[in-house]
């Protein structure tokens, strides 16, 4: 079979009434004529938005044709043995020039009785924040259900919910049932289950040029909220140079922060599953036994779990982020 490499693929940009021109000013990429491009769609599996590969021979075909034909050479034994040709996370950056709805994920069990489809736990790495900018994360006291609803039919929500300010750098976990949004001003990138189930709670009242809001899921969310309020909702870790820092470690990926000023080698011999590197800083090349591929601030790259040796070469000092699923 032919050998594989690390693969690339075509963002997919989305169109936000709360997006800006972060992708291209600040990651330098290219969204064309879109406006207010709010999501960039780096590799997705999700149905009808399968991601489609840029770079090398096999430019063309989508990620799912390449696990048809690849199976755990691509993705993992166990990984395809879970979860088939579906991919089983997606990863994308988020330009939020405006505070994004409020909104919650249902997990696994709900999702699979409702839609047939996995839940969506989540993760942000903040790449950029203006001063002050904040996000909303769970509530600031323990709530009742029947709270809850009284504050969202009062328009009062913002009482109980708790915001933090955040700056780059910051990371933040976000399991099923927690509510949440992203506030003004800031860039993540977000990593997450395979999913394109979201429940949108409260818009602030916005509507668009024809006076009408965007549809709200107001009974669906209520059996998926979390009600709990939890004493840190940031991931604490502590930045080292040259050695991988542990983000996220969940059932449904895992997650490193890899900060580095020379070459690092990685092994994944005991790892039975695909890596997935995103450039948040510099530019890095990847090594590897079948020739090497660029990964650039704002870029993507899905290392084939095959290839279990590679080589990461910065220029100059690099972040990067380092995901993996383990089964």
């Amino acid at each position: 079979m032919t050998k594989l490499y690390p693969l690339s693929f075509h963002p997919i940009y989305k169109t936000k009434i709360w997006g800006n021109e972060r992708f291209r000013k600040v990651l330098g990429k290219d969204t064309g004529n879109l406006k207010k491009t709010g999501e960039s769609w780096e590799i997705s599996g999700v149905q009808e938005e399968i991601s489609v590969v840029r770079n090398g021979f096999l430019a063309g075909n989508d990620l799912q044709e390449l696990i048809e034909v690849y199976m755990g050479d691509l993705v993992g034994d166990k990984v395809y043995e879970k979860y088939g040709i579906e991919f089983p996370i997606l990863v994308k950056f988020i330009d939020a020039d405006d505070i994004l709805s409020v909104q919650v994920h249902p997990d696994d069990a709900l999702a699979k009785k409702r839609h047939n489809a996995y839940g969506k736990a989540e993760m942000w790495y903040v790449m950029q924040a203006e001063p002050g900018a904040e996000i909303i994360v769970g509530f600031n006291r323990d709530v009742t259900r029947e709270e809850y609803v009284r504050h969202l039919e009062n328009k009062t929500l913002r009482e109980i919910l708790n915001s933090e300010k955040v700056a780059p750098g910051d990371v933040y976990y976000l399991p099923p049932g927690r509510v949440h949004a992203i506030g003004a001003g800031i860039l993540v990138a977000e990593i997450s289950q395979t999913s394109d189930i979201t429940y949108r709670i409260y818009d602030w009242d916005r509507v668009d040029e024809h006076g009408k809001g965007r549809e709200l899921h107001t009974d669906l969310a209520l059996d998926a909220i979390d009600y709990k309020a939890y004493p840190e909702y940031k991931t604490p870790y502590t930045d080292r140079l040259n050695e991988p820092v542990p983000l996220v470690n969940s059932p449904h990926f895992t997650t490193q922060l890899l900060h580095f000023d020379r070459p690092l080698e990685r092994d994944h011999y005991e790892l039975d599953s695909f890596v997935v590197y995103i450039g948040l800083e510099g530019e890095t090349v990847i090594e590897h036994e079948n020739g090497e591929e660029t990964l650039r601030k704002g870029e993507t790259l899905l290392v084939p779990a095959v290839l279990k040796d590679i080589r990461l070469v910065p220029s100059g000092k690099c972040r990067a982020l380092e995901v993996y699923v383990e089964v």
